[in-house]
């Protein structure tokens, strides 16, 4: 009983340290963004919340588009999400389901651009935008991403095990062709994936800087992490500014993730009682 108590007050210990060290940095995000590049700069540092918080958000405000640019974000991020989610569990569950010629190789192809890094395809796909004429509409930010090998992956390696044959016989016999299938069938048991898979990209498109610095050419319609480093001038960097630009850029990211996980993990709890 000792023991177990012990191990009890080190697993908590551990996980409370753990939890402290992960919401350190945003601790500090709220100090930087409440006191003024001075008091950052001080020696040593102000550890506590300062009084220049408003000002700070002000001054981002008057600075850049921070509202366009936060839409701009929003409608390219949940459309990319949506369609993710369609495509890839789509794809994914004709993988782990079906087998057709050249499903292995295809697959085998579609892990294989997964491994490429995104800095190599920026120059052939903006050339390829720049031949359809999407280049500075949010068309070129949306459409590419639209499918990834990693949600591919991901979800076919859940459907292989989650998706009982069974209930595909089943499906068969009552006349259900592959949509159907798809959708009373595959959809419903994919629950949980597709809402990790939900957060994970919606957090890639939201935090994306690289590609829409690219494409994006127009500076007064970009999206947000675009529109944020604008904050920066080129002498002076008023980081107090830029990290109350940041603190409110990420509020919408915190709001998705505390909705999906709690979805990811009440589908997780009652795929594990039905089981």
């Amino acid at each position: 009983m000792t023991t177990t108590r012990a191990g009890r007050v080190v697993t908590y210990a551990a996980l409370t340290i753990g939890a402290l060290i992960t919401l350190f940095p945003y601790y500090w995000l709220v100090v930087m963004a409440s006191n003024t590049t001075a008091d950052i700069y001080s020696s040593p540092p102000t550890w506590t919340f300062g009084g220049e918080f408003f000002h700070n958000i002000g001054q981002v405000f008057a600075k850049i588009d921070f509202f366009g640019s936060l839409l701009n974000t929003l409608l390219v991020a949940i459309v990319t999400t949506l369609l993710v989610l369609f495509f890839d569990s789509l794809a994914a569950f004709t993988f782990a389901k079906y087998r057709f010629p050249g499903s292995s190789l295809l697959f085998g192809t579609v892990l294989a651009t997964f491994v490429v890094p995104t800095q190599l395809s920026a120059i052939p796909q903006f050339t390829t935008m720049v031949h359809l004429g999407w280049v500075g509409d949010l068309k070129a930010l949306i459409v590419p991403a639209a499918a990834n090998a990693f949600g591919i992956f991901w979800m076919r390696q859940y459907a292989q095990t989650a998706i009982p044959d069974e209930l595909l016989e089943a499906a068969r016999i009552d006349g259900c062709g592959f949509f159907r299938t798809y959708l009373t069938v595959g959809l419903p048991v994919l629950r949980p994936a597709l809402a990790f898979l939900g957060i994970f990209t919606f957090v890639n498109a939201w935090n994306d800087y690289l590609w829409p610095l690219v494409v994006l050419i127009d500076s007064s319609h970009v999206t947000l992490q675009v529109a944020l480093s604008q904050l920066n001038g080129l002498y002076v960097k008023d980081y107090s500014v830029v990290m109350a630009g940041t603190l409110v850029a990420i509020v919408p990211l915190i709001v998705v993730f505390a909705f999906g996980a709690r979805h990811f993990v009440r589908n997780i709890a009652a795929g594990a009682l039905k089981g």
